[in-house]
C-alpha cells in the first residue's frame, strides 16, 4: 500500500496537467478565431508560413532548452497549427455563405453508423459545430439521389484512396449529376478485424467487408486462406452481420471506432498493405458556394478533348500558360462513345481567380465538353517544415558554408547556364540525348531466363527504343552471368546497357557492364556515391528523389559535375505529395524550370507517376516542354510483356510523330 500511494498521486498531478492543457488548447483555438476575423477584415491569407516557421523555430528552441525532443515539438505544434488553419478556414467559409448556415444538417453517407463514410461526415460537421443528422444509403446513387431531392443537405461520397486509388464508381457518377462539390475531408482508415467480445483470430472462419478494405488488406487476408469472405456493401453492414451473428467464428473488416457502435473488439490491427491508409471524401449540394479568396481553393472540372493527336497535351498547356497547378487528373470511359474518355481535373485554384476564368475560356474553346463540378476550400494542410539547422541537429560545417557569398556560389554551379552556355548532349552507340535529340530508354527488371534475352532485346530495339535499364541486381543469384548474357544480347541489336545501382555495394559490377550507370532516386542523396560516379568516364543519369526539391535535385548533379564527369542526364519520376501518399506526382514544372538554369538533358519516366492508360499522353506532354528523352517501363511478367511493348511501341510512334 505504501507503494501504490505516491504513484496514484503521481497520477493525480498528471490528470491535472492534462485537464489544464486542454483548457489552455481549447483558449488558443478561441484566439485563432479572433486571427480569422482580423484577416477576414484586412483580406490576408489564412497561412503566413513565414510566420509559421519563425513560431516552429522559437518553439523547439524553448524545448530543447526544457529538455524536449526538437522533433517532438515540431510534431505536436505542427498538429496545432493544422487544427487551426482548418478552424479558420471553417470559420470564414461559414461567413461566405450566411445562407446555407443551418444549425442542423441532413447528411447522407454510405452505409450506416460506424462505417467509414459517416465516421468521415462525423468528423466534418464536428469541425464546423453543426449537428448532424445522418442518412445512411446503401450506394453512391442513392446518396446522390438524396441530396437532388432535398431529402439531405449534404452527401458524402469517397473519391480515392491511398492503397486502392481512386473510386471509380464515384467519378461516372459524378458524369450524371447536377450537384456541386462544396467541400472535402480526408480520414485516417485504420482496418481492423472486429469480432465479437471474447472471440480469437484462430475461431474466425468467415470474414465481412466491403470490396475496397479486402483490395486495401490483401496482404493480411492472403495470410489466412481458410477465411470464406463475405462481400458488403459498407463496412457498416459487414460489423451488423457480425453482431447478428450466434456464434464468435464470425468478423468484420473495419474501423475500431466503429467497431465500438456495434460493440465489437478487434481480434487484429493494421491490416492494411500500407503504413499510412487515407481516405479522401468529397462533399456534394445542391448549391455551389462561394469560397473567399484568403482560403487555400480547390477546383474541380471534367471535359472530353476530342479524339485528335495531342488534345489533352493541348488542354494541359493551357493550364501551364495561366501557372495552374493541376493535382489529379483522372479518367474514365464515356457511355455510349467508345475509345472516348471523360477527364477530371482537380485544379489548385480559386474559380473566382482571374487565371481561372481566363483558363476556362481557352479550355471551352479546344474541348467538346467541359463543366465545373466545384469549388472549394482545400482541407490538406501541409506542415511547415524547418530545416536541420533549425532543428539543430546540423553540424557547424554547414552553417559556416551557408554565410558564403552568392556570388560564390553562383559561380560554382556547374549545371547552370552561366557556367555553360551550349546544351550537353549524350551520345553513346545510337542513343543520343540532348541538343534537340530526343532518347528512348526501355527500363525492366533482369529478367530470370538468360535463354530468352535475345528475343526480348529484339522486341524492345523493334518497339523504338535505344537502351535498357536494367535494375534487380540484388534480386539476382548469378547476376554476373546473367548480365553478361544479357549484355551480349543487347550489343547484338544495337541497344546500350544501362545499369540502375539501387545499393552502393553494386557500383563496381554496373561499371563492368555497362555502358551508362543510372543512379535511382533513393540513392541520390548518398554524397558518397555521386563522387565515385563523378570521377568515372561514363555517362551517368541522376534520378530525382521522390522527397527532394529541385534545388536539392541540382545540387546533387552539381556535386556528381565537381568530381569531373560531365556526362550527366537527369531523370524527373514524380515526387511525394500530400494529395496521394501511394503515387508520387510528377513534377513537370520542375522540368520546365530545370530546363531554363540547366544546359543538363532532363528526362522523365512518367510510369511511377501515372495510370498506364494517360503515359502515353504525358510522354508526349513532357516533349513538348522540351523533356530530352522518356524512361518507359516494361512488364516482369513475360505474359505482360507484349501488351507492354506495345503500348511503349505507340507512345514512342506519337512521340517520334
Amino acid at each position: 500500500m505504501s507503494k501504490a500511494q505516491p504513484l496514484n498521486h503521481t497520477r493525480e498531478q498528471i490528470t491535472a496537467l492534462d485537464n489544464e492543457l486542454l483548457a489552455l488548447l481549447a483558449k488558443r483555438r478561441d484566439l485563432s478565431l479572433d486571427v480569422a476575423k482580423s484577416k477576414e477584415v484586412d483580406v490576408r491569407p489564412i497561412r503566413d508560413t513565414l510566420r509559421e516557421k519563425e513560431l516552429l523555430a522559437r518553439l523547439v528552441k524553448q524545448g530543447r532548452e526544457q529538455g524536449l525532443d526538437a522533433h517532438y515539438v515540431l510534431s505536436l505544434y505542427q498538429s496545432i497549427i493544422e487544427d487551426s488553419v482548418l478552424n479558420q478556414q471553417a470559420y470564414l467559409q461559414g461567413r461566405a455563405n450566411p445562407d446555407l448556415q443551418k444549425q442542423q444538417y441532413c447528411v447522407a453517407y454510405l452505409g450506416a453508423r460506424g462505417s467509414y463514410s459517416y465516421l468521415a461526415a462525423n468528423r466534418y460537421c464536428d469541425r464546423r459545430q453543426i449537428n448532424m443528422q445522418d442518412l445512411g444509403c446503401s450506394s453512391f446513387d442513392e446518396i446522390v439521389h438524396a441530396v437532388e431531392s432535398g431529402h439531405a443537405d449534404y452527401g458524402f461520397l469517397p473519391i480515392e484512396n491511398t492503397s486502392s486509388e481512386s473510386i471509380n464508381e464515384v467519378y461516372d457518377v459524378l458524369q450524371h449529376t447536377s450537384l456541386a462539390i462544396v467541400g472535402e475531408t480526408t480520414i485516417e482508415v485504420g482496418h481492423c478485424l472486429l469480432a465479437k467480445p471474447g472471440s480469437r483470430l484462430a475461431d474466425i472462419t468467415t470474414v465481412y467487408a466491403h470490396p475496397q478494405p479486402i483490395s486495401q488488406c490483401s496482404r493480411f487476408l492472403a495470410q489466412y486462406p481458410n477465411f470464406k469472405l463475405e462481400y458488403c456493401s459498407s463496412s457498416a453492414e459487414a460489423m451488423d452481420k457480425v453482431m447478428q451473428a450466434d456464434n464468435g467464428s464470425v468478423a468484420a473488416i473495419g474501423s475500431a471506432e466503429g467497431g465500438a457502435l456495434y460493440q465489437l473488439e478487434a481480434v487484429a490491427k493494421d491490416l492494411a498493405n500500407q503504413k499510412i491508409n487515407q481516405s479522401r471524401f468529397i462533399v456534394v449540394a445542391r448549391k455551389a458556394i462561394a469560397v473567399p479568396e484568403q482560403l487555400l481553393a480547390k477546383t474541380t472540372l471534367i471535359m472530353a478533348t476530342g479524339q485528335k493527336p495531342g488534345a489533352l497535351v493541348e488542354a494541359l498547356l493551357v493550364l501551364k500558360a495561366h501557372d495552374l497547378n493541376m493535382s489529379k487528373l483522372e479518367s474514365r470511359p464515356i457511355p455510349g462513345t467508345p475509345w472516348e474518355e471523360m477527364f477530371y481535373l482537380d485544379l489548385e485554384a480559386n474559380l473566382a481567380n482571374d487565371a481561372m476564368q481566363s483558363a476556362l475560356k481557352e479550355l471551352e474553346r479546344i474541348t467538346r465538353f467541359i463543366k465545373v463540378l466545384g469549388c472549394y476550400p482545400c482541407e490538406t494542410v501541409d506542415p511547415t517544415q524547418l530545416s536541420n539547422s533549425q532543428l539543430m541537429i546540423e553540424p557547424n560545417t554547414s552553417r559556416e558554408q551557408q554565410v558564403k557569398p552568392a556570388s560564390s556560389v553562383s559561380a560554382q554551379t556547374r549545371y547552370s547556364k552561366a557556367y555553360k552556355q551550349s546544351a550537353t548532349q549524350i551520345i553513346s552507340g545510337q542513343l543520343q540525348i540532348g541538343e534537340q535529340q530526343f532518347g528512348a530508354i526501355a527500363q525492366l527488371s533482369l529478367p530470370q531466363s538468360p535463354e530468352l534475352y535475345s528475343q526480348k532485346a529484339k522486341q524492345i530495339k523493334e518497339a523504338g527504343f535505344q537502351g535498357v535499364v536494367v535494375e534487380g541486381l540484388s534480386r539476382q543469384s548469378d547476376v554476373t552471368r546473367n548480365l553478361a548474357s544479357l549484355k551480349r544480347a543487347l550489343d547484338q541489336f544495337g541497344l546500350e546497357a544501362i545499369i540502375a545501382i539501387e545499393q552502393e555495394n553494386e557500383l563496381k559490377l554496373a561499371t563492368e557492364f555497362a555502358a551508362l550507370i543510372m543512379i535511382t532516386g533513393k540513392l541520390m542523396v548518398n554524397e558518397s556515391l555521386l563522387k565515385q560516379v563523378g570521377s568515372l568516364h561514363i555517362p551517368v543519369i541522376l534520378e530525382r528523389n521522390t522527397m527532394a526539391s529541385t534545388e536539392e535535385f541540382l545540387n546533387a548533379a552539381d556535386l556528381i559535375l565537381s568530381q569531373g564527369n560531365q556526362q550527366l542526364v537527369l531523370c524527373e519520376s514524380g515526387v511525394r505529395t500530400f494529395n496521394d501518399d501511394a503515387m508520387p506526382a510528377l513534377d513537370l514544372s520542375a522540368l520546365v524550370s530545370i530546363k531554363a538554369l540547366s544546359h543538363l538533358p532532363v528526362m522523365v519516366n512518367p510510369c511511377y507517376a501515372t495510370p498506364t492508360a494517360q503515359v502515353g499522353a504525358v510522354a508526349v506532354a513532357a516533349k513538348q516542354l522540351h523533356a530530352d528523352g522518356v524512361i518507359l517501363n516494361l512488364a516482369e511478367e513475360a505474359e505482360s510483356l507484349d501488351s507492354s511493348l506495345t503500348l511503349s511501341a505507340q507512345t514512342l510512334t506519337a512521340l517520334y510523330s
